[in-house]
């Protein structure tokens, strides 16, 4: 999936059994990188780290400070330090702005944009001079090209995947004000046909915004300078490459990966 060299690079992905986060786990575990595998789901986790060299798994709750010091902790003592940090766990949950369930919006923010800012949060204090790890790093948040476009549906999602491109941007700022060492950069995925892809699809077709997922799916591509969805590995090979050193004088930018649907 990639030529980037990333041999004896320590990484952490969240959200990291399945669909986005597992295709990336997989593409820094080729580029060379050990990758511990961070998710909520125990069972697809583990197996997913059985299926890559090096690899292990913790299990996170990215909402939770304390499971999120555990994690690093952890990645830090089984790998001997971590210079890479993924934070792609998120949820997308497809209402009307008219039809908004407070509880449903709550939750959205508190994954997307406490469990982002948590990761970043562990990643400074393990990275930076006299930290766990203490030899700087970076870390790639995952946005979504919701961020940069007006999709009827997604409201609450698109808001915090746009708090991720700030985050991102502030964070970069401060960790260099502030000497820690460490790149924070984010990538705009367009839409992918993964469960959260279908399900959106699915959803907003049944709100009576498109007359069937086909044609929702097919609206988007219509949005698309490159006439097709974006596949896991598009995504995948952009994260590397923000982990590389061949990204190294990248620093606090948003990266569109939508085929230029956000454009």
């Amino acid at each position: 999936m990639t030529q980037l060299d990333l041999s004896g690079r320590r990484a952490l992905v969240t959200g990291g059994a399945r669909g986005l986060g597992a295709g990336m786990a997989q593409a820094l575990t080729a580029a060379g990188a050990r990758v511990m595998i961070a998710d909520v789901l125990k069972d697809v986790g583990e197996q997913t780290a059985a299926g890559l060299e090096g690899a292990g798994f913790v299990q996170l709750d990215i909402t939770s400070d304390a499971e999120w010091e555990a994690a690093v902790a952890h990645t830090v003592s089984e790998f001997g330090g971590l210079d890479i940090v993924v934070n792609n766990a998120g949820i997308e949950i497809t209402q009307l702005i008219i039809d908004t369930e407070p509880t449903e919006l709550l939750k959205m923010l508190e994954v997307n944009i406490l469990g982002t800012t948590l990761g970043i949060k562990h990643a400074f204090r393990a990275m930076k001079p006299g930290g766990a790890a203490g030899n700087g790093g970076t870390v790639v948040n995952i946005s979504s090209v919701a961020a940069t476009i007006a999709f009827p549906g997604i409201s609450g999602y698109s808001a915090t995947k746009s708090a991720v491109d700030r985050i991102t941007r502030i964070a970069a700022a401060e960790s260099g004000k502030l000497g820690y060492g460490v790149r924070v950069n984010c990538i705009y995925p367009g839409l992918v046909a993964t469960d959260m892809g279908v399900k959106l699809a699915v959803e907003t077709s049944a709100l009576g915004l498109f007359e069937s997922p086909d044609a929702a799916v097919g609206a988007v591509i219509g949005l698309t300078p490159s006439g097709r969805l974006g596949e896991v590995a598009d995504m995948a090979d952009a994260v590397v490459f923000l982990a590389s050193d061949q990204s190294r004088f990248v620093n606090g930018v948003g990266l569109p990966v939508d085929g230029g649907m956000g454009m």
